[in-house]
């Protein structure tokens, strides 16, 4: 979930370091930094019941299901977000060898609420779609 506050912009390297020290996560498209905030209780439950199906689909498969602490870096658009819950098949890939940042899920999901479905279903999934390992 997205916040109302002012964007700052900040270079790949300060937002980087902000990050690891944050205590809440922050989105970064090309010089904006975005405050999240936490999602509502219903949101969590969604994930929470997805987390348990998905977990269970994938037993015994090539594919890793991540939650949004893991940030997804898309190079096109020099941005890292945090989508819901991401699903990588086989070995990920970090951008920049980092462990926090993977390049290749090949499903992306996004739990949509009134505040954030525009944007998660607009520019957001714009983002999204120029991953070529996206499963569409």
């Amino acid at each position: 979930m997205l916040t109302s506050s002012p964007t700052k912009t900040l270079s790949l390297e300060a937002y980087r370091n902000l990050e690891t020290r944050a205590e809440t996560k922050h989105e970064y498209q090309d010089g904006e930094i975005i405050e999240m905030t936490g999602g509502s209780i219903n949101h969590n439950s969604i994930l929470i019941n997805l987390i348990v199906l998905l977990k269970l689909a994938l037993r015994g498969t090539n594919y890793r299901l991540q939650s949004s602490d893991l940030r997804l870096w898309i190079p096109q658009y020099n941005c890292g977000l945090y989508p819901d819950l991401m699903i990588i098949a086989g070995e990920p890939l970090f951008s920049d060898n980092r462990n926090d940042e993977i390049l290749n899920p090949c499903v992306i999901i996004e739990v949509l609420s009134p505040s954030t479905s525009s944007y998660d279903r607009g520019d957001k999934f714009r983002y999204y779609r120029s991953i070529p390992q996206l499963n569409q």
